[in-house]
């Protein structure tokens, strides 16, 4: 089974780099589909993992995409002028200026995301049960008012990113990279995580804390650096989205509580919590839904996607890794021995 596992990640491989080439009029929807599998992955690994589930986690998202904007921006130009409501003049981007602020603004957002994670689990952390999930989602909601009136970074109004230096097509399969370059390196990088000594605590913290403790694992120390590696990659996700999109605002783009934060917990319980595998089949299973209902049941999208979530936590509890599980457990290397007596009675 072992062997079988290094032919088949090498054809995934393949296929990830090939796939903008072989469907190169969904060069964008491949790239929001690594998008739903990054910030699926993050959430699962305090939601599933260490059992805090977190309604707050596009507050990261959100933070990452204003300070990949302010470094990206501020390597070439004053910010407050920039942003200025009543128009600073037109701004050029060199192509030194925009790839390098792509990739400070990354890497500053990936770090900032993460302090500010143990910054706010100091607190959140001292929640538990719903009540973290309501707690995490103040904080990402009273993050989403305050950016909107600061006028130093265009508050309501949001902020216009420097264009992608060449034609869209090439710039459509470089954020596809960028995306799924990132979700490769934190999956293998989870797919490490998850076997060493740190995700048994975790996954310890999840079946009972106060077990936990008395054993001798520091929780909150555990706590915080998953909530601080998962803030990581959900603001490198961020920032990359914020030149994605050329121009994103506070409150219906970055800090989007109802839809991206709802998505990202929507995608785990359909794939499975707790599991390396899940959260990826749940967000490409979701994500390929989506877009289904928003072309073809116009009106309806929502409806269509409420039933969904309705029929995931009514038939699918563990989700669909889990149904896999039970129906086929010799998929996950589990042998299920026949009794004696079971195999009598189905001989007679």
């Amino acid at each position: 089974m072992k062997y079988l596992k290094i032919p088949f990640y090498l054809a995934l491989m393949a296929f990830i780099v090939a796939a903008p080439f072989l469907f190169p009029a969904f060069k964008t929807q491949l790239a929001t589909l690594w998008l739903m599998i990054i910030v699926a992955l993050t959430w699962d690994m305090t939601g599933g993992q260490m059992g805090y589930n977190s309604l707050g986690n596009i507050f990261f998202y959100g933070t990452g995409m204003y300070v990949c904007a302010i470094v990206g921006i501020g390597i070439a130009f004053n910010v407050g002028e920039y942003t200025n409501a009543s128009g600073g003049g037109i701004y050029t981007f060199t192509d030194a200026q925009y790839f390098g602020g792509v990739l400070l603004g990354c890497l500053a957002a990936g770090l900032f995301c993460s302090l500010m994670a143990v910054l706010v689990g100091f607190i959140t952390f001292g929640l538990r049960g719903p009540y973290f999930a309501i707690g995490t989602l103040g904080v990402a909601i009273a993050a989403g008012e305050l950016v909107s009136n600061w006028e130093w970074v265009g508050a309501g109004q949001g902020i216009a990113m420097p264009v992608y230096p060449y034609d869209l097509e090439t710039g459509k399969v470089f954020f596809y990279f960028l995306f799924a370059g990132t979700g490769v390196v934190l999956f293998v990088f989870l797919s490490w995580l998850y076997r060493t000594r740190f995700g048994a605590a975790i996954n310890a913290i999840r079946d009972d804390e106060e077990k936990a403790e008395a054993m001798g694992i520091h929780t909150l120390r555990y706590k915080l650096t998953a909530w601080a590696l998962s803030a990581f990659f959900v603001g490198v996700a961020g920032a990359i989205s914020a030149y994605q999109l050329i121009h994103f605002e506070p409150l219906e783009t970055a800090y989007q509580t109802i839809n991206l934060g709802i998505f990202m917990v929507v995608c785990v319980l359909l794939g499975g919590k707790g599991t390396l595998w899940g959260p990826v089949v749940g967000a490409i299973v979701f994500h390929v839904f989506k877009e289904v209902t928003w072309n073809y049941l116009l009106g309806w999208q929502w409806v269509a996607l409420g039933a969904l979530i309705v029929v995931t936590v009514v038939f699918f509890q563990d989700g669909i890794m889990g149904w896999l599980r039970v129906k086929k457990p010799e998929w996950f290397g589990i042998r299920v021995e026949t009794s004696s007596n079971d195999a009598t009675g189905a001989a007679r």
